[in-house]
């Protein structure tokens, strides 16, 4: 008890409690703010300007105002009203967002019981807007409003003569916008100045900022910070696909970062090489496939980690952007050997392939060839074939980033790869597929055929405090979700890709 109630722990406490304070006063104030598409009006004056002295001062404002709009004829009872019309939410107004039908007015402003005879724009914080309204349209009781756009925090305003009705008679502005409201503005004081920070709320950011003063000494003074929780020791190794291999070195560097005892290396050299290994007994080794592992290993522990997409690429020169599965299919079954066949340039079809240990080639095979293997090896440097004989030019790759080189540096090269490292290579382009765009966007919807699940396989099931366990929790479930998405994949643990995952 007596350690728990040390300086340290009641700084720290105290300081917990004050920002959850200042959170809930954030989140307060935000909420007045509104966040979706909405337009504001308020009256800022609503005065009589005839020629009586209603004030009985005799000062001669009102004659004054009145010579604005000219000599208007009857305006013994009229009035001037100036009206703010202001964009308060948190979306830009753009012109097609008004939900009336041209060339009807975007909106009107109607004045229960008066009549307006007069009407101008006398201030807007947006020089463009001037520009759009040319002369305002008003008849009877109504001022007829263009389609005006309004970037966040804009506004204009309306100086206006009305006469019979009385000061003080309902105004209101009618018509509606798309996905948001317009309402009478009361939350946001008059020209609205930024917010002042009151004195108590000054106070508080000073107590706070020197309670987390201390609370930062006490650290820094103190003795060194045990790792997060969950942080394991000893040196792992993660091996398997190379596809993946960005992401694992990602994942690995963060991790090290977060817990400093640990030693992570990434020894990528195709998915069923990556298995083979894991199955061979117990070691400090988590091995990761694109898509299920083969049969026959039966001593592996089966961990879901993310959905990846995945391309095929064509050189730069080869102009064709879709082809069809069959199209697909005819290519790599010898029956097309020539871009000109699909529309293309006269050049010959150069099949870039995977060697055997890819799970990258075997997903290809499955998701696009119908389960149909890729033709033989026929050549050695992608371009010439070993025999007269071969049909087709195909050569076999040891991984994504060879594969891709390859494709960029050779006219009329084809093959397939891990969609990011597809697009941010030069010197090739990705295909759409049955007229399917590769996406990050299409993982989600499953209308794209070229994607898949990553797996991740131990020997057996790692023990709760080993550096594989907290590896593998930290990936699935921790800060390495982000790091997956960085890179486009989508995490097996985030709710839109659970269901997939469990399919």
């Amino acid at each position: 008890m007596d350690d728990w109630l040390s300086a340290d722990n009641m700084v720290a406490v105290l300081t917990a409690l004050l920002g959850v304070g200042v959170s809930f006063g954030v989140v307060w104030y935000e909420r007045r703010v509104p966040r979706r598409k909405r337009i504001g009006y308020r009256v800022q004056m609503d005065t009589p300007i005839g020629d009586d002295d209603p004030d009985g001062e005799g000062d001669g404002a009102p004659n004054v105002l009145l010579g604005v709009f000219h000599d208007l004829p009857d305006m013994n009872d009229a009035t001037l009203v100036l009206l703010r019309i202001e964009n308060d939410g948190g979306e830009a107004v753009v012109e097609h967002d008004y939900t009336n039908r041209e060339p009807d007015p975007a909106l009107t402003v109607v004045f229960t019981g008066r009549t307006v005879r007069g009407v101008a724009i006398t201030q807007s914080n947006a020089r463009h807007l001037r520009s759009r309204f040319g002369d305002v349209r008003h008849s009877g009781n109504q001022i007829h409003l263009p389609r005006v756009p309004l970037n966040r925090g804009q506004y204009f305003k309306l100086l206006v003569v009305l006469n019979r009705g009385h000061v003080g008679d309902p105004v209101r502005i009618d018509g509606d916008i798309v996905d948001g409201v317009i309402v009478p503005n009361t939350a946001v004081p008059v020209d609205s100045k930024s917010p002042r920070f009151s004195r108590s709320a000054r106070l508080i950011t000073v107590f706070l900022t020197v309670c987390v003063t201390v609370l930062a000494g006490i650290i820094i003074g103190g003795e060194d910070t045990p790792p997060p929780m969950g942080c394991a020791t000893g040196t792992l190794t993660l091996i398997g696909s190379t596809a993946f291999a960005p992401v694992l070195d990602d994942l690995s560097t963060r991790y090290e970062k977060d817990c400093p005892d640990s030693s992570i290396s990434v020894d990528a050299h195709g998915s069923n090489e990556g298995v083979r290994q894991a199955a061979e007994g117990p070691s400090a080794t988590i091995a990761f496939s694109d898509g299920p592992k083969p049969a026959g290993y039966p001593k592996l522990t089966e961990h879901r980690v993310a959905i990846s997409a995945f391309a095929l690429v064509v050189n730069d020169r080869v102009k064709v952007t879709n082809l069809t599965v069959a199209d697909i299919r005819r290519v790599y079954r010898g029956g097309l050997l020539n871009w000109k066949q699909l529309g293309g340039p006269d050049l010959p079809i150069l099949l870039v392939s995977r060697n055997a240990d890819s799970g990258t080639r075997d997903l290809f095979r499955r998701h696009l060839l119908a389960g149909v293997g890729e033709p033989a090896f026929t050549s050695r440097d992608c371009v010439h074939k070993n025999s007269p004989t071969d049909k087709v030019i195909r050569c076999e790759l040891d991984s994504t980033d060879q594969v891709l080189a390859t494709v960029a540096r050779l006219p009329g090269a084809i093959g397939y790869s891990e969609l990011r490292a597809a697009t941010t290579t030069d010197g090739l382009h990705t295909l759409r597929i049955n007229g399917r765009q590769p996406s990050v966007q299409a993982i989600g919807d499953s209308t794209y055929p070229f994607t898949e699940i990553e797996y991740a396989y131990t020997y057996g099931s790692p023990s709760p405090s080993s550096l594989a366990a907290s590896f593998l929790n930290y990936t699935l479930r921790g800060a390495g979700q982000d790091i997956m998405q960085a890179h486009g994949q989508l995490p097996c643990y985030k709710p839109e890709g659970l269901r997939r995952c469990q399919t």
